[in-house]
Formats: C-alpha cells, structure tokens, sequence
C-alpha cells in the first residue's frame, strides 16, 4: 500500500490561486536523489508573497510552498548523504520551481543539501531559518569588506523582522554598536534585548531625502529596499558599506551616484537563494559559534503545517515580529 504523508499545496485556476492541505506519496515528488523526512520549517516573507500571489514567486502550478527546511535523510542515491543524517535546505528554487519544505517528505539534489552542524538542533536550523542564514550573509559581507566594531556603528533596516533581529543578535555579540530602525517602536525593548543600542522610528529613512546626507553609520544590514536603502547609502560614512538584501519597501532604488563617487561607499549584494555551497558552509559554521541560541529563541513564534497560511499576509503587512518555524512532523 503506498505511504500518504500531508502537504500543503497551492493551486492555480484563472482567476485565482488557493492552498489547500493535502495527502501525497512519493510518487508525486518532484525529481532529486536524496528523500528527506521534513522535521521543521520557516515562514519569511518571499513565503508570505508565495501563499498570498501577491508577487510571481511560483513559477510552477501546482506547488508546494516553504522556502527552507531542516529534515534527516530518509535515502539517498548520493554516498555523501546517509540515512539518519540531519540536514538543511535554504532556497535553491524551493517553492519556485521546485517543491518545498512545507511537506512532511520532501525529495532533493543532494547538492543542495547542506549537513547541519552538530550543535544546532534542527528546530534550531529553522529558528535560524533562510532569515537568520541571509542575516550571516550579510555580516559577512560587511566582514569581508573590512567593516570592523572599531569602524563604528551599524544599521540594521527591518529591525523587528527575521532578517533584522538574527543581524542584531549576531551583531551585538560581534561587539558592533547596533542602531535598528523599525516601524513599531513598541518593539524597542525586545530590539535592545537582543542587543540593539539604539532604536529610531523607520520613518526618518522611508521618504524622499537629498541624495547626501549627514554621515551616521560605518555600515548597513538593509531588506528593505526602495527608499530606504536610498538613504542608507546617502547616510553610511565614508568608506563605509551596506550590505542589501531585501525589498520589503520595494525592488526599486532613488538613488544617485554621489555616495559611491564622494564617499566610496559600497554596496554589497547579497544572493541567499542561489549561493554557491562554500558560502552556505561558511554561514552556518559561523552560526553555529556566532549566534546566542537564547537570543535566538526569544525571536520565535511556533505554529504547525495547517495553521502557517494565517501567518501569510501578516508577514507582509509587516506584524510578525522575528521568526516563524513551522513544525512539520
């Protein structure tokens, strides 16, 4: 008799989409060579733009959204993975292309898989999530450019969201001086227990400024985008750099060249969905000695497979607050 395992599925007709939790088999995988059995997932916002069809992500009908999970291998046709082994899975075309992590049993190319470090747990691998692995990236860029704490203060745009919060907490434990800006001030005390010193209203970035503007900070953490991302840049000391990675505000950028021509400020792009494995490896090995795990969990809201679209539109709208793990199984 052939094993069912549950899944949420999204399907699409011509006048609209609609997700419904189902029962599959194996069979009705997509191609890979490793099986896996989903332990935990994330919700983030391209997940939020998935289940609402408010943004193209799927590219494929039907779907199986969740852009990320932690699971152990339940076979594998590649000697590098075994069964029992733990691993993680962020992006690569999950819930794009390619079924992803909101499914009990998912199948994979092994070459996406990356084995989780033993000292996160996979519930942890998920509270860390594509959020808190993009976060990594982009203090590793800031690392690699030369931003030291001595460089002076950084800002992290989105403070309150998944992004946000894991680059504060990493941040602060770097000894860097945190400014975070978000729209619900009435998140400052949590922004400042995961380490922010400072907390400004989002609005002092979000409209329209001169194309130069006081020099307030050595770097930047922003996903948000659009106009604020413009006066990020027009207010990031000289020399100093953003890393970007979000367009939370918008995929637009009203910016000029006079940052980057008069104060060699740079901006650094950073791609967590198509990443090459020697960057993800990095990321979680610095995770696994960087991140303060209790930090970590105060960031998290648990919800289960049949209960994770309620979050969908309020990712969006900007009310969740941290980060969202999805229990599967």
């Amino acid at each position: 008799m052939t094993e069912l395992f549950k899944a949420l599925k999204i399907e699409k007709n011509e006048e609209h989409q609609e997700i419904n939790l189902v029962e599959i088999s194996e069979d009705d995988l997509m191609e890979g060579n490793v099986v896996v059995d989903v332990t935990h997932s994330t919700l983030n916002y391209k997940d939020g733009l998935a289940m609402t069809g408010s943004s193209p992500i799927v590219r494929n009908f039907p779907m199986i959204p969740g852009i990320d999970f932690s699971g152990v291998v339940r076979s594998s046709e590649d000697s590098e993975f075994s069964k029992g082994d733990r691993v993680v899975l962020n992006g690569y075309g999950l819930s794009e292309s390619h079924y992803g992590g909101y499914s009990e049993r998912a199948r994979v190319n092994s070459k996406h898989l990356l084995k989780l470090p033993e000292n996160i747990s996979n519930h942890q691998a998920m509270q860390i999530g594509t959020a808190g692995y993009t976060a990594m990236l982009c203090v590793l860029g800031l690392e690699d450019f030369g931003i030291t704490p001595k460089s002076g203060e950084i800002l992290v745009t989105g403070a309150s969201g998944g992004v946000g919060s894991v680059a504060i907490s990493i941040l602060s434990g770097l000894g860097f001086s945190v400014i975070a800006s978000t729209g619900r001030l009435s998140e400052t005390d949590y922004l400042k227990s995961l380490g922010a010193d400072t907390v400004i209203d989002r609005n002092e970035l979000s409209e329209p400024s001169r194309p130069l503007g006081k020099e307030r900070w050595s770097g930047a953490v922003d996903s948000v985008g659009s106009q604020t991302l413009s006066n990020v840049i027009a207010q990031t000391k000289y020399g100093g750099a953003v890393s970007a990675c979000g367009l939370a505000q918008g995929m637009d950028l009203p910016s000029t060249v006079l940052p980057f021509i008069l104060r060699g400020v740079s901006l650094i792009g950073i791609d967590s969905v198509m990443a090459p494995m020697s960057k993800r490896e990095r990321a979680w090995d610095r995770l696994s000695k960087d991140l303060d795990m209790e930090k970590l969990a105060q960031m998290v809201v648990e919800t289960d497979l049949d209960k994770v679209q309620d979050f969908a539109q309020p990712i969006l709208d900007g009310k969740v607050r941290g980060r969202v793990v999805v229990n599967i199984s």
